[in-house]
């Protein structure tokens, strides 16, 4: 590491090649121990942590934890039996000479101290408090190692991105309002009273009109903002890593990626084998009840709508009957499948049925005795269970009702230990629909017309060769080049081809009720721009917060971001969002009444 007024090493460059040298060391005291008039202090910088020896009580008298020194010592061997096998430089020390307080430090509000993490990492304050102080959350090892990990992808990526020929190209954070399904965060145009400029929800259509352009290959971290309602593990602004390739399709796109992907995971010392699995996207939710299948434990979704196709059971005369295995779950007290039941209308169902297998084949549980005796004596095998086993059953709407039994088979393999963060499950989901229904609350990245459907992705992705000539006849059934990547699973990221062609995307916005007016004022300069040789395009986005939680095993999106914001959010360090003075307002014009001119 390079020497500095205040440094001539590092913390961790402190090993026995150094033995008998001089060294001079700056950084934090994180933890200071007394031994009869001679100091041990624990000193850190952002590489790690070295011993150093004080014996001069004067000298030692006033540090305290996260005072910032500057020392000069000789660096030493530590005595036979002081060794510490857990530290890089555990072999060594460094007995001072000379020392100096660069600054002071208050009492701290929760213990950052290295050496005292693990003793410490279970009695953290609320993330309130954390965040408030995140400069002091950002001094503990395991925050520290998620910034360095962030960033360390972040060089990967670019080195992959290179050797492949891309282009780094930064757009626009102040563009016009575009219709991408969330709300858009303005910001007033003072120079035009009244008019706003959006912050961008994605780059996605600069990013086609650099195809256009002739870039060809494309990418940035982007910026993107999104005024969503509030949602747990969600940013209203967040990174992405966006890419866009021109002379490409599906599975150019598709294999780029698995190499960028192996590369940012090599950087934290893991191997991904390629070429990564893939699953349609009726699989997934057919066969896991999810469009982002967690796959690194299996026990499949067991559909049931034929076996009880004569079912006298009301609740199972459906348009889709599913089930979940639950191994060994005939030990389950009651009380605790009554507590299912209030986790499933936590999730907007009516409940969650079951069965027990009992010995000997006997059947127990409250939908036991409301189906027949053929369906009975059948059920084990159709299920695939054993005696002592459990099934959770639902009925209803098909996606509804997968979803439900999708979300069981999570929870059931997090209660049984099956969901380790060091396990990298991937997969690519493929052959989605183009379109979905418009009444879908969960939709927040789609672009709504004045029709009963919008776009699965968004209104720019191509048609599947097969329904080409025939998409907007049946809406409904019509397929699309698009393709997610997904791990553990989480959604890393997704993609489309591109519609290049004018008839086409004409076609498409007709079937989402956005006419030619309409797209004129929303994206005319983007249709403007096909007008002059749009070559076939494609591309992909990962999101960069939720590809590093996954790589740095974080529970929460929240601990790979340096100044995330809390709920709502709010940003408990700087304030904001608060309000600005009448003079601001004025200024900006946010109050300008068009009337007034008159």
């Amino acid at each position: 590491m390079s020497q500095t007024a205040y440094r001539t090493h590092h913390a961790t460059d402190v090993t026995e090649d150094l033995v008998g040298q001089r060294v001079k060391l700056s950084g934090w005291v994180d933890r200071r121990r007394d031994h009869g008039g001679v100091a041990f202090i624990d000193l850190r910088d952002s590489s790690g942590v070295v011993q150093v020896v004080i014996n001069d009580e004067e000298m030692a008298r006033p540090l305290r934890s996260e005072f910032v020194v500057e020392l000069e010592g000789t660096v030493r061997m530590r005595p036979e039996g002081n060794e510490n096998p857990h530290m890089r430089t555990g072999k060594v020390e460094v007995e001072v000479e000379s020392l100096d307080v660069l600054a002071k430090s208050d009492a701290l509000p929760f213990q950052v101290s290295t050496v005292l993490a693990n003793e410490t990492e279970g009695k953290l304050p609320g993330e309130d408090v954390r965040l408030k102080y995140r400069y002091l959350d950002l001094r503990r090892p395991s925050m520290a190692r998620n910034i360095k990990l962030r960033s360390d992808m972040m060089k990967a990526a670019r080195t992959v991105l290179d050797e492949m020929g891309f282009t780094e190209v930064e757009t626009p954070t102040m563009i016009k309002s575009t219709p991408e399904g969330a709300r858009d965060f303005v910001v007033p145009a003072r120079l035009v009273p009244g008019s706003w400029y959006a912050l961008p929800q994605s780059p996605q259509l600069l990013k086609q009109l650099l195809m256009v352009a002739g870039v060809e290959r494309y990418y940035q971290f982007a910026r993107c903002y999104r005024d969503e309602d509030f949602r747990a593990d969600r940013q209203p602004e967040f990174t992405q890593l966006d890419m866009e390739m021109a002379f490409v399709d599906q599975e150019d796109v598709m294999a780029m990626t698995e190499r960028l992907i192996q590369a940012i995971w090599k950087a934290a010392g893991h191997d991904v084998q390629l070429p990564l699995p893939r699953i349609t996207w009726q699989d997934a939710m057919d066969k896991y009840g999810s469009d982002k299948p967690d796959l690194r434990f299996g026990n499949p979704l067991v559909e049931l709508t034929d076996y009880f196709k004569n079912t006298p059971f009301r609740v199972f005369q459906a348009p889709y009957v599913g089930a979940v295995l639950f191994k060994g779950g005939a030990a389950t007290p009651r009380r605790q499948f009554d507590a299912w039941q209030d986790w499933a209308k936590q999730r907007g169902a009516k409940g969650l049925a079951y069965i027990v297998f009992g010995e000997n084949g006997e059947i127990k549980g409250p939908v036991a005795k409301n189906i027949s005796e053929e369906e009975r004596n059948g059920l084990k095998a159709a299920v695939g269970a054993e005696d002592g086993d459990a099934v959770f059953f639902a009925a209803g709407a098909r996606e509804a009702s997968q979803m439900l039994l999708g979300a069981v088979r999570v929870e059931l393999a997090d209660r049984a230990g099956l969901l380790k963060p060091d396990d990298f499950a991937f997969t690519w989901v493929v052959d989605f629909p183009l379109f979905k229904k418009a009444d879908d609350p969960d939709d927040d990245d789609v672009a709504v017309g004045h029709s009963k459907w919008t776009s699965m992705h968004h209104p720019f992705t191509m048609p599947s060769k097969d329904w080409l000539d025939t998409f907007d006849q049946d809406p409904e059934h019509a397929m699309s080049d698009s393709y997610d990547i997904v791990c553990n699973g989480n959604e890393m990221g997704g993609g489309s081809v591109r519609i290049h062609r004018d008839d086409i995307q004409d076609r498409v916005l007709e079937v989402l009720g956005i006419d030619e007016a309409e797209a004129q004022d929303k994206f005319g300069f983007l249709l403007e721009a096909f007008k002059y040789g749009a070559p076939p395009h494609a591309g992909i986005a990962l999101g960069w917060d939720r590809t590093a939680a996954i790589l740095s095993g974080s529970d929460s999106i929240r601990d790979v971001i340096a100044f995330p914001k809390a709920g709502g959010g709010r940003d408990p360090l700087t304030g904001a969002p608060a309000p600005i003075s009448d003079e601001q307002r004025a200024e900006t014009g946010v109050d300008y009444d068009p009337e007034d001119d008159e």
